[in-house]
């Protein structure tokens, strides 16, 4: 049980002296940066989808050029 307290001690001084935390702006600017990359990563995967026709059912205008493939064979 002494080992467990002292190992929370331990922890908590490196995290308090150890550790550089970023400040409020960096925080802002990282948010920023991974919102603004994971919309544009789902608009390519969504673009994607929508081009091949992934998840398109039977009665669907666009089947995406997979389904015009298909229709063709």
């Amino acid at each position: 049980m002494a080992a467990i307290i002292e190992f929370v001690k331990e922890s908590y001084v490196e995290l308090m002296t150890k550790v550089t935390w970023p400040t409020w702006k960096e925080l802002q600017s990282s948010s920023i940066l991974v919102l603004v990359t994971t919309v544009i990563i789902s608009l390519l995967i969504f673009t994607m989808d929508y081009a091949f026709g992934i998840n398109s059912g039977e009665d669907v205008l666009w089947k995406g050029v997979l389904g015009f493939v298909y229709d063709l064979i």
